[in-house]
């Protein structure tokens, strides 16, 4: 049994469903997209399953594309976790599946999004980011123009809903399963990371399983603020940190050993 990670970013819950695979007999390859090196002329994939933990660098998609092109069986499926890293195509199809996320706009030229700030402010973000990082909230036609979006790509803006509470909420799904966790943003020491646990409420429920429905995965994960008492859906993940929640390592390696036997 041999399980391949793309891997970014080495983190406790995910150091422990390692240890966890490991432990079931898994022969675990590690491949990290800032220290990798692959000759694609040789490259044939080693591992029965590869399993699309980080894909939020353009080294990490290329190698998972790489493998997804020769053949080798991905969890979450490649298709699916290519076009959630595309904010634009994400944005879209979640609101086309009655999702509800802020009404969202994108123009090849910023200037084109400059008559939405007549009715209150915005948040850019890169289409292609994550973590939030390059996430920013715009008032003003200057802050919008100033906004550095990389040669090419477009500008993607959300309309802003203040959260009621300054906390954003984590919703994390495994095997159909959905867990809650309340966070501050931006996140500034490790406690930040864990949040505090909740139970998501029958509305959040019913998110969920729209989401997980429309994409097809039981393994995800999605951002949600809170504001006048409405639930928005920022973001979406294929496989998020599961920090903070209860025993997330040992039911994460029980999802991907279920995908490992499903393929092998």
């Amino acid at each position: 049994m041999r399980i391949g990670v793309i891997l970014e970013r080495h983190q406790p819950v995910l150091d422990g469903m390692l240890d966890r695979l490991a432990a079931a007999g898994a022969i675990v390859e590690v491949i990290e997209p800032a220290t990798a090196a692959l000759e694609l002329g040789t490259l044939r994939p080693a591992s029965e399953l590869y399993v699309l933990k980080s894909l939020g660098t353009p080294a990490g998609g290329a190698i998972a594309a790489a493998f997804h092109a020769l053949g080798a069986p991905t969890f979450n499926p490649f298709p699916v976790v290519s076009m959630l890293h595309d904010k634009v195509s994400a944005l879209a199809r979640l609101a086309r599946a009655g999702v509800p996320v802020p009404e969202t706009h994108v123009a090849g030229n910023p200037r084109a999004l400059l008559p939405l700030l007549e009715t209150g402010p915005l948040v850019v973000k890169p289409f292609r980011g994550s973590r939030g990082v390059g996430v920013r909230v715009i008032r003003s036609a200057s802050e919008l123009l100033a906004f550095p979006a990389p040669a090419g790509e477009p500008t993607l803006v959300q309309r802003y809903h203040p959260g009621d509470d300054g906390l954003d909420r984590k919703i994390f799904v495994v095997d159909h399963r959905v867990f809650g966790v309340r966070r501050r943003f931006p996140l500034r020491r490790y406690e930040d990371k864990l949040g505090e646990p909740f139970r998501p409420d029958e509305e959040l429920l019913r998110i969920a399983r729209r989401i997980g429905e429309d994409l097809g995965l039981d393994l995800y994960s999605f951002d949600v603020v809170v504001s006048g008492g409405r639930p928005w859906v920022v973001d979406v993940g294929s496989f998020g940190s599961f920090m903070g929640v209860p025993d997330a390592p040992r039911m994460l390696a029980d999802r991907v050993l279920r995908a490992w036997r499903e393929v092998a």
